[in-house]
C-alpha cells in the first residue's frame, strides 16, 4: 500500500513542500512506497515553489480510505485534516505546532514535534546524513518552506536552527536568500485572482476561544494595500464564510512582512472586543494596526480573548 503524506487543509508552502520532502525520503531512503498529497489547492507562494523547482503538484484529495497508511505533517489538529482521519492508519506525525489531541492510532507510532519555525527544519534533522542524496529540487522545496514559515527570519517563531539550516541549504544550492525570498513573497502577495471568500480561507485555521468558534485568517504580504483596498468587500464576505464554515466569526490579519506589523479588520463589536482584549489596543475604526505582530502561532492564537 502506498503511504500518503499530507499536511493541513488550505495548504501553505510548508504543507505543500514537506509532503514532497518526506515522500522522497520514504521512497528513496527508507524503501517505503509513498506519495505526497494536498488537502486543497496550494497558495500562490507554494505554486511558485513548485514551478521554480520543477516539482509536480501533489494530488489533491478530499478524504482517505479506512486503513490507508498516512503520515501527517505540519499539523496534529483533527479539525485541519479529513473528517475520517481516525479511520486511516496513521504511521507518523511530524509537526511544529502545539499538541491539540484527538487523533487516534492503531498502535505506537513515530511522533516528532519540535518548537521550530518549520516542519521542513525538523525533516532536515531527521534525514541527517542522507541529505547528501537529496536532489536539488527537493532541497529547494525545503529551503522555500523554511523561508516561508520564518518570513525570511523575521517571524518571532524563527530559531537559530531554522536560520542555520536555511543558510546551509542556500549555500548548497548557490541561492541568494534575500533575492529568492523577494520572489517568493511577490508571488504570495499577488492575490488579484482570488475572491474575497477564497482570501478569507486561503491561510486560515479554526480555533475555539471562550466558547466562540473563530476562523483565524492570516494573509502575509509585501503589498498590504492590495488586500486592504478590498477591505469593505472582505468584511462583507465574512458572515457568509463564517456561516458556511460553522464559525461565529472570521478574524482576518493582514501581515505586512517588510514593516513587521499586522492590520486586523474590525467589522463589528465582537471583533473590536477581541482586538482590544487580546492585543491591549484601542480600536477607533474598522481596522487596527498591531505593531510587531507577525505570527499566528506565537502572537495571535495564544493571546485571543473574548
Amino acid at each position: 500500500m502506498t503511504t500518503l503524506v499530507f499536511g493541513h487543509k488550505s495548504p501553505d508552502t510548508d504543507s505543500t513542500g514537506s509532503p514532497i520532502i518526506w515522500a522522497w525520503y520514504l521512497n528513496q531512503i527508507k524503501g517505503i512506497e509513498a506519495s505526497p498529497a494536498l488537502l486543497g489547492e496550494p497558495n500562490t507562494e507554494a505554486l511558485f515553489m513548485l514551478d521554480h523547482w520543477k516539482l509536480d503538484k501533489p494530488e489533491i484529495i478530499s478524504g482517505v480510505e479506512a486503513g490507508q497508511d498516512v503520515v501527517i505533517v505540519d499539523t496534529n489538529n483533527p479539525a485541519e485534516l479529513p473528517d475520517n482521519i481516525n479511520a486511516a492508519n496513521i504511521t507518523a506525525i511530524i509537526d511544529h505546532h502545539k499538541l491539540v489531541g484527538g487523533l487516534e492510532t492503531a498502535g505506537p507510532i513515530e511522533i516528532r514535534i519540535e518548537p521550530l519555525a518549520c516542519t521542513a527544519t525538523i525533516m532536515w534533522k531527521m534525514i541527517g546524513s542522507d541529505m547528501a542524496q537529496m536532489p536539488e529540487n527537493v532541497k529547494g522545496a525545503m529551503l522555500t518552506c523554511i523561508l516561508s514559515d520564518t518570513l525570511e527570519f523575521r517571524s518571532p517563531t524563527t530559531t537559530q536552527e531554522d536560520k542555520d539550516i536555511a543558510q546551509s541549504l542556500a549555500a548548497d544550492l548557490d541561492i541568494n536568500i534575500s533575492d529568492y525570498a523577494a520572489k517568493m513573497f511577490a508571488a504570495k502577495s499577488d492575490v488579484s485572482s482570488f475572491s474575497e471568500a477564497e482570501l478569507l480561507r486561503m491561510d486560515s485555521k479554526e480555533y475555539e476561544v471562550g466558547g466562540k468558534q473563530f476562523r483565524v485568517s492570516v494573509l502575509e504580504t509585501t503589498s498590504p494595500d492590495q488586500i486592504l483596498d478590498r477591505k469593505d468587500a472582505l468584511m462583507a464576505a465574512m458572515p457568509g464564510v463564517a456561516e458556511t464554515d460553522g464559525a461565529d466569526q472570521v478574524l482576518l490579519f493582514v501581515v505586512d512582512i517588510l514593516n513587521e506589523q499586522a492590520t486586523m479588520l474590525i467589522p463589528n463589536e465582537l471583533t473590536k472586543s477581541v482586538a482590544e482584549k487580546s492585543f491591549d489596543t484601542t480600536v477607533s475604526g474598522d481596522t487596527v494596526i498591531l505593531p510587531g505582530v507577525m505570527s499566528r502561532k506565537k502572537q495571535i492564537i495564544p493571546n485571543l480573548k473574548v
